[in-house]
């Protein structure tokens, strides 16, 4: 396992409540949030290639919402970005085959 240690930094509390309602939106953990806010700032700043992203955006029922939700909170680990990313990808490979 990988050694840690706390960062602690006081910031207004408008800028606290966006990174809060991002990282609930996000499904990660506050600790996992901010060390992928911080890892993606020095990839930008190191000029790494970061690759470009498009927004997916749809409406479900709320049934089949709360399957989802109940899904991810019986596995902290995954996110939600992650589940439906997997599942799109998964339907295209079985697709192509």
């Amino acid at each position: 396992m990988q050694e840690t240690k706390s960062l602690c930094a006081k910031i207004p509390i408008v800028l606290h409540n966006k990174v809060r309602a991002s990282q609930e939106e996000s499904g990660l953990t506050l600790n996992q949030y901010v060390e992928k806010l911080i890892i993606e700032n020095y990839q930008m700043k190191e000029g790494k290639n970061m690759p470009q992203t498009r927004t997916l955006a749809l409406q479900i029922s709320e049934e089949l919402f709360v399957r989802i939700k109940s899904h991810l909170d019986k596995n902290p680990h995954l996110t939600q970005k992650a589940f439906i990313t997997d599942l799109i990808i998964k339907a295209l490979d079985e697709a192509k085959a």
